[in-house]
């Protein structure tokens, strides 16, 4: 009896820590990067920037303005990746307090779209949105989270 006791206890402890540490490591892939000075504003793969490419999933940011605590900036995605699609929730900006937020579209010409399907080197876009901010000072991380499967891939944008 005592033998039974002692293995599910130790199960149950096992399994403790288990859960523990699978939390801090999903806290720890979503925590923002610091924003550091001398990042290269067009990665090799891809130009004009800002921009990143992702698996030939590509992000561009362009015509980027603040306006009182709201951030606009345009997007245009092009896919050439076994990603499907471009939704919304892939997209939060981080301010330089780390603050992070989802797109605003309670503010005039702030824009969000329903997931749009296309691959094989489609475009779409440019697409006007807009982020709150709690912190207006540059520069901005745009962290972008394209679907291209369980592990991959989350990427951070410096916006000057």
């Amino acid at each position: 009896m005592i033998r039974r006791l002692l293995t599910v206890g130790a199960i149950a402890i096992g399994l403790i820590v288990a859960a523990v540490v699978a939390v801090t490591a999903y806290q720890a892939l979503h925590t923002p990067l610091r924003a550091s000075s001398d990042t290269n504003l067009a990665p090799e793969n891809c130009s004009p920037g800002p921009c990143t490419d992702v698996q030939g999933y590509t992000v561009w940011i362009s015509n980027v303005t603040v306006e009182g605590d709201l951030v606009r900036m345009q997007v245009k995605f092009r896919n050439s990746s076994p990603s499907t699609h471009a939704s919304p929730e892939d997209l939060q900006l981080i301010d330089a307090s780390r603050h992070a937020s989802g797109l605003v579209t309670d503010a005039a010409g702030c824009n969000t779209w329903n997931r749009h399907e296309f691959s094989n080197g489609a475009s779409f876009g440019p697409i006007d949105i807009c982020f709150r901010v709690s912190n207006t000072t540059r520069p901005f991380i745009l962290r972008w989270a394209p679907d291209l499967g369980l592990f991959c891939c989350e990427t951070n944008i410096r916006i000057p």
